[in-house]
């Protein structure tokens, strides 16, 4: 492939992950030049570049990354890989020096791996862009003094489903998840995306098959414990508020290790059918996405999901309609709530108003603050 100027293919924007700083990377807002589309540009940091020696795990990660993302590209979920390469920017802020593209040829990418480190250029993914306010720690982590959140349970079941049909597929490939953590997940209501892969395993079928049944189930249980608990409580498994995750292959493997029991007495309204499934995902009885999904369905009944095995009662569907209606108008007005409070920001920004202006914007802006604080969904 041949090489070109960074600023040739990809203008650098802002880092766009100072909300949940990860381990090996730092990610960057950036415009592709040649489809003028906006990415999230995924650069190495440059402290774990060692060119005197074989590539760290840190480095190897990223071909691994993209060999995942490439596997599951025909599902919606995963977030779609759109380039990967190696740039000789030195600085943790590449702002200049040279590119060599793949594309999405990931194996390409991984055979280039050794030579590249070698040279002193460190590895990157152009990912899609996803919009920081769909994450669900970036929605659901609370300052001080303001109240905790969580989904509705329409959208959490939703969400639930969503994320055990991926696990089902990838799991078919010999491909688990683990690093289940709420900064990976984003969420506008309606449809499920999942980052960062790098941490994922891929184990073959058939010559593991002890290991990868093993590895299944846990990966249910990273699921039930450190995604679909905090959704439905707005807390951690490991007690206390909301917060990012230790990233790092053995972090990823053993962060919910000690967590068998959840804790439901902050949330006493959730439905006992919900509680007792993550439970179940706590215990380690959920052997296969299969079987959670199965288990899963049971819950949606309840609340009006069609059930192709036992029916849905006409006035449980008809009540859940109402209320994905409901809750839909909800999100689009929080929405436009925003947008007014944006536009005050702006009115705030101009120079020369006078302190009457300023003070009527300022209580505005206070207000609107607190309503959104207070709101029912993330």
């Amino acid at each position: 492939m041949p090489e070109i100027a960074l600023n040739e293919r990809y203008v650098i924007k802002n880092y766009i992950d100072s909300f949940a700083l990860g381990h090996y990377a730092r990610v960057l807002e950036a415009v592709d030049i040649s489809k003028g589309q906006t990415v999230a540009l995924k650069v190495m940091r440059p402290e774990h570049l060692d060119r005197e020696a074989a590539p760290k795990w840190e480095a190897q990660a990223f071909p691994h990354e993209a060999d995942l993302l490439m596997r599951l590209a025909d599902h919606p979920t995963p977030v779609r890989l759109l380039d990967c390469g190696y740039l000789s920017a030195s600085g943790e802020y590449p702002s200049s020096g040279i590119l060599l593209s793949f594309g999405t040829n990931a194996a390409a990418f991984r055979e280039g791996l050794y030579a590249n480190i070698a040279r002193g250029w460190r590895p990157y993914l152009a990912l899609e862009y996803l919009p920081r306010e769909h994450n669900l720690l970036y929605q659901m982590q609370v300052q001080r003094g303001q109240q905790r959140r969580r989904l509705p349970t329409e959208e959490g079941i939703d969400l639930a489903m969503q994320f055990g049909t991926l696990l089902q597929a990838a799991h078919s490939q010999g491909i688990v998840y683990m690093d289940h953590k709420l900064e990976h997940i984003y969420w506008d209501g309606e449809t499920l995306r999942i980052i960062d892969w790098n941490s994922s395993k891929l184990l073959e079928p058939g010559r593991q098959t002890q290991t990868l049944d093993n590895s299944r189930q846990k990966d249910i249980h990273h699921l039930c414990v450190g995604v679909l608990y905090p959704i439905f409580t707005g807390l951690s498994p490991q007690r206390g508020g909301l917060r990012p995750q230790p990233a790092g292959m053995t972090e990823v493997d053993a962060r919910y290790n000690d967590v068998q029991h959840l804790d439901f007495s902050v949330e006493p309204s959730l439905s006992s059918a919900i509680t007792d499934l993550l439970e179940s995902g706590a215990r380690q009885d959920l052997p296969t996405a299969d079987y959670f999904l199965r288990r899963l369905e049971q819950v949606a009944v309840k609340f009006g999901w069609e059930s192709y095995i036992r029916g849905t009662e006409p006035a449980l569907k008809e009540a859940r309609d109402y209320m994905r209606d409901g809750l839909a108008k909800l999100r689009h007005g929080e929405d436009l709530v925003r947008e007014a409070l944006n536009l005050l920001i702006e009115a705030a920004s101009i120079e020369d108003i006078n302190d009457d202006m300023d003070a009527e914007l300022r209580r505005l802006m206070k207000g609107i603050n607190e309503f959104l604080n207070a709101r029912v969904i993330p």
